[in-house]
């Protein structure tokens, strides 16, 4: 086997291994606790305003905000 041979399957398996081992690590709850995702719990009360989407096929789309 030349060394190119051996730096590609290197290479696949160094990936294939990082792909397993995100797939079987336990995620943060990001809901419970302020973490790396970017959220923060402890800020208080969210505005009571909401973005609606509206679209339909021939039509133009609308995007409502209600406050």
């Amino acid at each position: 086997m030349e060394w190119q041979q051996l730096a590609a399957l290197a290479i696949v398996g160094i990936a294939a291994f990082l792909l397993i081992r995100s797939r079987l690590r336990p995620r943060g709850d990001c809901l419970s606790k302020s973490g790396p995702c970017g959220c923060s719990a402890g800020t208080g009360p969210a505005p009571k305003g909401s973005i609606i989407f509206h679209a339909r096929k021939g039509r133009r789309p609308e995007i409502i905000v209600k406050m």
